[in-house]
């Protein structure tokens, strides 16, 4: 069997039950990081890993280049996949992890195409999202009643994010490193509530409602705004 787990936005107590019972039993355990220019490699997912005192050896990382190139990743995808089918078909279980949930904005969901077209017994345990960590830590409600809830990676364009802000009572901006400019034509002529989170359940964590805070600081891939009307 092959697992998909879901770790969580960072805080490691916020694996379910069951991930974490399936991460303490598999045979291997496959997970995501970034491979930067300088050859430097980071990995989010192994920080949290590493507070669930899991045997070292069933360890393994792919490592993805963080540009928009996407030759490497496809190569890294593909000889990862040929590494976990050759565990699959030596009777070894397996667990591909990733931070968030396993089926949202996820590498893993890459590898999951594969696993089904090469008809792989998969098995995925969902997790908690980066904007549902954030707005219980602000202590605001995503949507009430009948409100409506869209969430945008990296918006592109000024009218992009209008629509979507005339359209949606509550609008989650993810993948915002990019894009502060397109926000900041938005957000500072208007009145929106607005929630700012980065780096959420970790120790680094921020959490602001200033715009004017907010668009002046170095802004981290693992970062997003929630737009309230």
């Amino acid at each position: 069997m092959i697992y998909g787990i879901s770790l969580g936005p960072g805080d490691p107590d916020l694996i379910t039950l069951k991930g974490l019972k399936i991460l303490k039993r598999v045979d291997k355990i496959y997970y995501p990081g970034s491979l930067f220019s300088n050859q430097k490699k980071i990995s989010y997912s192994l920080s949290i890993l590493e507070h669930y005192n899991l045997d070292n050896d069933k360890l393994n990382g792919f490592f993805l280049e963080m540009n928009l190139d996407r030759i490497q990743v496809k190569t890294i995808y593909e000889t990862t996949f040929l590494k976990i089918k050759e565990d699959y078909d030596n009777g070894l279980t397996i667990a591909i992890v990733s931070e968030g949930d396993i089926n949202t904005f996820s590498s893993f969901s890459y590898l999951l195409s594969k696993f089904k077209a090469n008809n792989l017994k998969v098995e995925l345990i969902p997790g908690i999202t980066s904007y549902a960590l954030g707005a219980a830590e602000q202590l605001t409600p995503l949507c009430l009643q009948n409100e409506k809830l869209i969430i945008l990676p990296r918006v592109q364009t000024v009218k992009e994010l209008e629509e979507a802000l005339f359209n949606f009572d509550t609008v989650v901006l993810m993948k915002i490193k990019s894009v502060v400019k397109v926000i900041d034509e938005v957000v500072s002529d208007h009145t929106y509530k607005i929630n700012y989170s980065e780096r959420l359940g970790t120790d680094k964590q921020f959490i602001s409602s200033n715009w004017d805070e907010i668009k002046t600081r170095e802004i981290p891939y693992f970062s997003l705004i929630t737009l309230r009307k």
